[in-house]
């Protein structure tokens, strides 16, 4: 189904100032080279701006120092990027997880539905679950005892939440994503690996998304706690422990060992490694392939990834890597016998 807002519409959604039709209507976004009509397109990136006068979009969102480039219709905006998202969750055609209740659907007798709940086929909710209005299950996930999942959060097909697992309203989680399995907690024995019972949960709060693959543990004795308004990328590991604050935004193929503090407004980029038990501030951003060894106290931009080389240049850095600890002592060397001079 086609959704279609009106340029009027459009400029209530961004809180935008309109120059143009406001009857007109537009049912896409699309990028400026390949907009026509029907479309709305926006200019984030200055660079861009060339393409301005030659735009065939219904309507372009810019900035106010764009105003002047455009031709036709034009719907200024304070952040055209921000105004870009609200338009494509109005024009937004996903359908629902699901948009019943399946007669497959395995539903203990003692689960609280809220209104307008469905799920999906052949799901199964176990014994003291509680979910609230407007929550949607898609098929073939598995919601376990005493889980609650608040008001309009919507768990796509084959997600698993263990039991005990509290997850907030408006969440969002992607496929084939599991939330409350075990910790990786052991003790040795004379060699033999005795399992430590996970005896915590996973508690998420408010607006929190999670990608597909995702897997969040709970904790050992304490919580593993998601704040509000957190997204997460697919195939990301959230071990035992974890507390990752308000607004921070993880990127794919991340790893977070267990008990470590991430603080709020955080960007952590793909493929970052981070070690159990420490810290990291507010306001941190780690680019990708970081690899997080210690606490981080300060707000800042961290980076340790080697970037890609061309073979050749790449094998001659790795060899002068190699041979660091030997430069080093020759260097000293050398500094002790000029102090030496110099004395």
């Amino acid at each position: 189904m086609v959704k279609k807002i009106t340029l009027a519409e459009l400029a209530n959604i961004t809180g935008g100032e309109l120059s143009g039709d406001s009857n007109l209507t537009v049912s896409s976004v699309a990028p400026m080279d390949r907009a026509t009509d029907g479309d709305v397109t926006f200019l984030s990136n200055p660079k861009y701006a060339k393409h301005l006068g030659d735009c065939q979009a219904t309507v372009v969102m810019v900035k106010s120092s764009q105003r002047d480039l455009c031709p036709g219709n034009v719907l200024v905006v304070d952040d055209p990027y921000v105004a870009f998202a609200k338009v494509a969750q109005a024009l937004d055609t996903t359908p629902s997880p699901a948009d019943i209740i399946e007669p497959s659907a395995a539903i203990a007798p003692d689960v609280s539905l809220g209104e307008n709940v469905t799920v999906g086929a052949n799901s199964v909710i176990e014994s003291g679950a509680v979910l609230g209005d407007n929550v949607s299950v898609g098929a073939g996930c598995f919601v376990g005892k005493n889980v609650t999942i608040g008001k309009d959060t919507k768990l796509w097909a084959n997600v698993s939440v263990y039991h005990d697992v509290v997850i907030g309203d408006k969440c969002l989680v992607q496929s084939n994503t599991v939330i409350g399995s075990d910790g990786f907690g052991y003790a040795n024995e004379r060699g033999e690996w005795i399992k430590i019972p996970q005896l915590g949960t996973v508690r998420i709060g408010n607006r929190v998304e999670i990608g597909a693959c995702t897997s969040i543990d709970r904790g050992a004795l304490d919580d593993t706690v998601i704040e509000d308004n957190v997204i997460l990328d697919n195939q990301m590991q959230i071990a035992h422990n974890v507390h990752i604050g308000y607004g921070t935004a993880m990127a794919g193929g991340t790893i977070v060992a267990g008990s470590t503090k991430i603080g709020k407004y955080c960007i952590i980029g793909g493929a970052v490694v981070i070690n159990g038990h420490i810290e990291i501030a507010d306001g941190v951003t780690i680019t990708g392939m970081g690899m997080v060894m210690r606490s981080i106290p300060e707000k800042g931009v961290y980076s340790s990834g080697i970037p890609l080389q061309p073979n050749k240049e790449w094998r001659k850095t790795a060899a002068r890597v190699h041979r660091i600890d030997d430069m080093h002592k020759r260097l000293k060397a050398v500094e002790d016998q000029l102090k030496q001079k110099s004395e």
